[in-house]
């Protein structure tokens, strides 16, 4: 048995997991940082309400860099060079195993997703930023060797990211990326159905692709574009690392198939060094949605 951890921007996430990838039981706290002391108490007061027989290890997954047990920093709790795995054993004396969130969607998936059966695998997550897992032949490249895929540049002198580059792909084709280009669309097209499915609830990342899907022209052309960004990215990747599969996570993956699936595939086909033979790389749905996180969490040990 394992735990997994996940560690969103609200809430804490526990599941005690069995070895084929199972979730047995899930408990869920609200994320309430009071420093790395604190915080580390309560993932062991969590794992605490979910264990239920000898458990191997807690795996936990979140936002940020990680080395080891230790945290270098992360991106929405305010903790940089912390020895958790350190702290956390002071109330639990188990393993502690660390990954970013990508990583952990990557494990997870590999072992109960769209990654099943591969050994060379990838999950790209398409949220706030773009997140990377990558595994190959079965080992997650995690720790210090996380990739960054989002911060490869696809536009020389573009759009000016939070890491200081200009063009990454992380700027248009994560959900922010796409918020961002529906609203310049939405100010240039006064007459587009945008407005109308942005008017409940504001411009989110699934704004373009309803509107899409009720047949409007504008918004047709911003997931059109939106696409050929994707691709550009998801591209380089593969030709970098030539896996079996990549998988599509995050809330934009949940777009119509025939409106970001069948055309990034039709895309990045065109790309890809594939074309002249050799592997194909599968583009697929990422499948876990909200448990990846967990699984992959506590499955950690299992692909270091």
């Amino acid at each position: 048995m394992y735990i997994g951890i996940d560690v969103g921007g609200t809430n804490l996430k526990a599941g005690l997991v069995d070895e084929t990838g199972k979730i047995l039981t899930v408990e869920r706290v609200p994320l309430d940082f009071q420093g790395p002391e604190r915080f580390a108490e309560t993932l062991a007061e969590l794992s605490k309400r979910v264990i239920r027989e000898k458990v191997r290890w807690v795996g936990v997954g979140l936002p940020g860099a990680v080395d080891g047990g230790d945290v270098l920093f992360t991106t929405n709790i305010p903790m940089e060079n912390v020895p958790l795995e350190q702290l956390f054993r002071r109330h639990l004396d188990l393993p502690l195993l660390l990954g970013n969130d990508a990583d952990c969607a990557a494990v997870g998936e590999f072992f109960g997703g769209a990654g099943r059966g591969t050994r060379d695998f990838a999950v790209i997550t398409l949220g706030t930023g773009v997140g990377a897992g990558i595994i190959v032949d079965g080992k997650l490249r995690g720790g210090m060797a996380s990739s960054e895929a989002g911060h490869m540049v696809i536009c020389r002198d573009g759009e000016p990211c939070n890491c200081g580059r200009r063009g990454c792909w992380e700027r248009y084709a994560s959900a922010t990326g796409l918020i961002q280009q529906t609203k310049r669309a939405m100010d240039v097209h006064p007459e587009s159905a945008l407005h109308r499915f942005a008017a409940e609830s504001g411009v989110e990342g699934r704004t373009a692709f309803l509107a899409a899907e009720a047949g409007d022209e504008t918004a047709l052309t911003v997931c059109r574009q939106y696409v050929e960004y994707l691709a550009a990215g998801m591209a380089n990747l593969i030709n970098a690392l030539r896996p079996e599969a990549v998988a599509i996570g995050g809330g934009v993956s949940a777009a119509p198939a025939h409106l970001l699936l069948e055309p990034l595939r039709e895309a990045v086909a065109k790309e890809s060094f594939s074309r002249h033979g050799g592997r194909v790389t599968k583009i697929l749905p990422a499948e876990l949605g909200n448990d990846a996180g967990i699984i992959g969490a506590a499955m950690l040990g299992r692909v270091m």
